[in-house]
């Protein structure tokens, strides 16, 4: 596990220091973990034999780490697995800009960048806690409800870590930038809306057997959002 110094150093590096618009820019650890946590998937970019490649898929964190997970036949995480440099990115979107000119708008948002290389999560106790993370990862104690994975199962399944090394985030928030132009003297609405995630009404599985009451975990966070 690294030293605080060597994650804020390796944060500040270079190759992840936002240049354009470096105001934006966080590289401390709470808000690169805040947004790696609130983010319910990540992109995956990455080269191989010479092609570049960008893969959505659902992560987790587990301390120091960035977990993803996918079948053993996967090939985009035997590529990682071998070490190919990868870029992971995480975006979470929050309102939309709207200024007096086309040029102004934007969004509000908050981004994490993490550069590295993943390896394999091969300790049984590992493996395990990274099925947990990402279970409670989308839906909280959703773990303690369901089967536990099966040997079959786990073998079937990769695990890759990614250390929270490289890292950091960038940021907009507030209004458009033209309250203070000529433009404002324009008869056009500019402001922001808000971007709101909310969950609907839970859908039952055609096959789930009557009388079964819904989960806890799927009330407390639709009734969260209510």
């Amino acid at each position: 596990m690294s030293t605080r110094a060597q994650r804020v150093t390796a944060a500040a590096s270079e190759r992840v220091r936002v240049r354009r618009q470096p105001k934006k820019a966080r590289y401390d650890r709470t808000t690169i973990e805040s947004v790696l946590d609130r983010g319910l998937f990540c992109h995956l970019a990455f080269v191989h034999d010479g092609h570049p490649f960008c893969i959505p898929t659902l992560h987790a964190r587990v301390g120091d780490d960035v977990l993803v997970h996918g079948s053993t036949a996967s090939r985009t995480l035997r590529a990682l697995a071998d070490g190919a440099d990868a870029c992971l990115t995480v975006t979470v979107m929050r309102g939309l800009v709207l200024a007096r000119s086309a040029f102004e708008h934007s969004a509000n948002y908050d981004s994490v960048m993490l550069l590295g290389r993943f390896r394999l999560v091969e300790d049984p106790e590992q493996r395990l806690a990274g099925f947990a993370a990402f279970t409670n990862k989308l839906i909280p104690g959703r773990w303690d409800e369901v089967r536990q994975p099966s040997r079959k199962e786990l073998k079937a399944t990769t695990i890759l870590a990614m250390g929270i090394g490289e890292a950091s985030v960038k940021t907009r928030s507030g209004p458009p930038d033209d309250d203070a132009t000529p433009d404002a003297d324009r008869d056009t609405w500019a402001g922001v809306v808000p971007l709101l995630t909310a969950f609907g009404e839970p859908e039952p599985s055609p096959g789930l057997r009557a009388g079964i009451d819904l989960a806890p975990s799927v009330r407390r966070l639709t009734e969260a959002g209510a």
